[in-house]
């Protein structure tokens, strides 16, 4: 997906081009956190916005810190939320902003690490979690069996992982995973603190 990192402002027209359940992968994601009171929300690969935005859409009381190694997408996330985001410059698997978070949730990013990768970032989101917050990931997965439309990825940087070695990792983590929804490639996780 390296190719719609590099089109900010053609990145959701390309999403929805590249993976026909994108928007559902993105609504499953926004009801995955709906029965979390969130004031304070962290998320992780914010992009244009879009994951921050059908969130906050569930919790009209919160603000949202958006991590991101793209100003310029942050910049589009920042026209499109305005002051309910505060952006965060950095790359996955740089430290976290400090905590507490009510909810980490994060579309489409976690699957740019490698195995280890993933597991310390699970436990740094369990770390800055709230007692009984949440993360919400959707993501790419390696599937069961061959899909139909497989999501198209770049093998330099899109390192998916089985989804059973992703609630491993959750749960070595200290966070209770439960998946929420899967199509195809495609997949999304509560894990709850």
């Amino acid at each position: 997906m390296a190719q719609f990192h590099d089109a900010p402002a053609r990145y959701l027209a390309l999403m929805r081009d590249a993976l026909p359940a994108y928007d559902r992968m993105q609504d499953a994601l926004a009801q995955a956190t709906a029965d979390v009171a969130a004031t304070r929300i962290l998320d992780l690969g914010t992009g244009t916005g879009e994951t921050a935005r059908r969130v906050l859409a569930a919790h009209p009381g919160a603000h949202v810190v958006g991590l991101d190694a793209s100003a310029d997408v942050l910049g589009l996330a920042q026209a499109l939320l305005g002051e309910r985001l505060t952006p965060h410059l950095a790359r996955l698997g740089e430290p976290l902003p400090d905590g507490p978070f009510d909810l980490v949730v994060s579309a489409l990013a976690v699957h740019h690490l490698d195995g280890p990768g993933k597991a310390a970032l699970f436990a740094d989101v369990a770390a800055c979690l709230a007692p009984g917050g949440r993360f919400a990931m959707a993501d790419v997965i390696v599937p069961e069996a061959p899909v139909e439309l497989p999501s198209p990825l770049d093998p330099a940087i899109d390192l998916p992982d089985r989804l059973g070695d992703l609630l491993a990792w959750l749960r070595d983590a200290g966070l209770e995973p439960a998946v929420r929804w899967a199509e195809g490639d495609l997949a999304v996780v509560a894990a709850s603190r």
